[in-house]
């Protein structure tokens, strides 16, 4: 009998760490979830940037086209604003990086002195790696803040009765201001409709104000 209960007792023994292995296993699975906030900054530059082109652009096409019902008014007027937004974009991006590059460029130097330049090859290559682009920024942003320009520039292209412009205009903004507000959310893993409602009423407020006050404007004959 004693030796039976010894060896029922080595066998409960066993178990026990079979479990904290099981759920040391789970945690660490846990613990290695993909971390959304390194996301941030091409989320940024990307779907950000193609809602920011999407309701400029518009905002413009509709304020022009609150005093003058003329399509290659509105069609210049987007394109224009394509062009310099895509422009603004990525000359604003390129500065905000590259300040970031030297800041960290300047940190790695620091630490490199404090260490007495005693630092393997491989740490160095690898933090040359994690260093941010400005070109690549630059050329993201530009390239998002376009594409999301293209899309009011579309709607409006071949609709000459201009009721139905501005509604084509307003209807494919809507549409594309809900997939990006959807498409942020789901990249940064936030509420879904939180994140498209607060996009898509940014945007019907940008173009409303436009268009009101350039009405307003263009009515008492200044």
């Amino acid at each position: 009998m004693a030796s039976n209960q010894a060896i029922s007792s080595n066998e409960a023994k066993f178990v026990v760490p079979t479990n904290d292995l099981e759920q040391q296993t789970t945690l660490e699975i846990e613990s290695k979830e993909f971390d959304y906030s390194k996301r941030s900054q091409w989320l940024r530059a990307a779907v950000l940037g193609a809602n920011d082109g999407l309701v400029s652009t518009a905002s413009l096409m509709m304020g022009v086209g609150a005093v003058k019902q003329d399509i290659k008014a509105m069609i210049l007027t987007g394109f224009a604003g394509l062009v310099a937004g895509a422009c603004s974009m990525a000359i604003g991006e390129f500065v905000s990086v590259y300040s970031q590059l030297d800041i960290e460029v300047a940190q790695m130097e620091r630490e490199k002195q404090r260490g007495n330049g005693r630092r393997r090859e491989g740490e160095d290559n690898e933090e040359k790696e994690d260093l941010p682009n400005p070109l690549q920024a630059a050329a993201a942003s530009a390239l998002a803040f376009s594409v999301g320009a293209m899309v009011p520039l579309l709607a409006a292209s071949f609709i000459r009765e201009y009721k139905v412009r501005v509604g084509a205009i307003v209807g494919a903004v809507t549409m594309a201001l809900v997939v990006f507000g959807w498409l942020g959310a789901v990249l940064g893993n936030a509420p879904v409709f939180r994140s498209a409602a607060r996009v898509l009423v940014g945007g019907w407020l940008a173009m409303a104000i436009t268009f009101g006050l350039t009405k307003l404007i263009g009515s008492s004959g200044l």
